[in-house]
């Protein structure tokens, strides 16, 4: 099979690889689309320690089930031979405390596909049948690759707590900071303002119903400020991850409110913990999703109730390296890019 390989920083390589098979309990899926994202990103530059070279990535995918192993029949008779898949990425185990308490996001024995093996730029994929979910009638799996970046949104919006009726601000309007918007305007948030950069990107998060703040032409936290009389929001999300993003979710956060962080763009920063202790501020950490959040993801996708469109971008797998250049230094009005090993 044809696989695209990341070899090195900034070093992608179409190659001849050998097709995997499916082994006892794994179904082996032909790849339909692959998303690229943004912790990838970080690895294709060689800043990720989680992934190591040279290595197969992409875990956000979708595609058609070609064979099953000899125990899918009795483990998940729901997987046959031509249906259509997506998969959670995230392997857990199933039995340590955090699986117990249905948080298998943080299993201590997780792996991730396209990290701890291979991943989904290739043609074909094997992946555990106990990730799989069927995708629902009518949709394709250019809709179903996008159920991982869902996920993570669908998540940060359930550790924001109740928004109903009440403020909101995201920093970042990435894939992560859209459907993050979308998430919380769908649990009922007054107002959601959105700061991004990227004029593009900002117009986006604009279309999608936030309220634009363009940090190159004004205070993000001064304008949030001005805006709510001097309160601040209930809920900042920092879909960015630097010292300066972090540091202005808090500011702009009102006492007793919520701090989301889900950016890694650095590994560590100061915060200003002073300031969050006299206004009773609380930070939250959101990692991925549970077992149970890709599950409900699909479903919001399948109602139409969340979208990236018209902004998704379609390419061939072998322009994987391109996308990665472009997606780096200038996304522009792109909101997901989605490889198809088959164009």
């Amino acid at each position: 099979m044809k696989a695209l390989i990341w070899e090195a920083a900034r070093t992608m390589t179409m190659r001849d690889e050998k097709r995997p098979e499916a082994p006892a309990d794994e179904i082996l899926v032909k790849v339909d689309y692959v998303g690229i994202c943004g912790s990838e990103l970080s690895g294709y530059l060689g800043h990720n320690a989680l992934r190591v070279p040279p290595l197969i990535m992409g875990h956000e995918f979708a595609g058609e089930i070609v064979a099953v192993g000899p125990m899918v029949a009795t483990l998940r008779p729901d997987l046959t031979v031509g249906s259509l898949v997506t998969v959670n990425p995230l392997w857990y185990c199933g039995e340590c405390r955090q699986c117990a308490g249905g948080f298998t996001q943080l299993c201590g024995n997780r792996r991730l596909l396209g990290a701890h093996r291979p991943g989904a730029f290739a043609e074909y994929i094997s992946v555990p049948a106990k990730l799989a979910l069927t995708l629902p009638e009518g949709m394709d799996s250019r809709i179903g690759a996008l159920t991982e970046p869902v996920g993570c949104a669908l998540r940060i919006a359930e550790l924001a707590g109740d928004v109903r009726g009440s403020d909101c601000l995201i920093i970042g309007a990435g894939p992560i900071g859209l459907l993050s918007l979308q998430m919380l305007k769908l649990r009922g948030a007054a107002r959601v303002f959105i700061a991004e950069i990227d004029e593009a990107r900002l117009a986006m998060g604009a279309d999608l119903g936030g309220i634009a703040i363009q940090p190159k032409e004004t205070d993000t936290v001064q304008t949030v400020l001005d805006a709510t009389s001097g309160d601040g929001v209930a809920v900042s999300v920092d879909a960015v991850g630097s010292a300066l993003t972090r540091e202005q979710c808090v500011s702009a956060t009102r006492p007793t409110g919520a701090l989301v962080l889900s950016g890694l763009h650095e590994e560590s920063s100061v915060m200003p913990v002073a300031n969050m202790i006299r206004r009773e501020i609380r930070a939250l950490g959101s990692f991925a999703y549970t077992a149970a959040n890709f599950s409900a993801a699909l479903d919001l996708l399948g109602e139409g109730a969340i979208r990236l469109d018209p902004w998704i971008v379609e390419a061939p797998l072998a322009e994987g390296g391109k996308w990665f250049e472009r997606l780096i230094e200038a996304p522009g009005d792109v909101s997901k890019v989605l490889l198809a090993p088959g164009m």
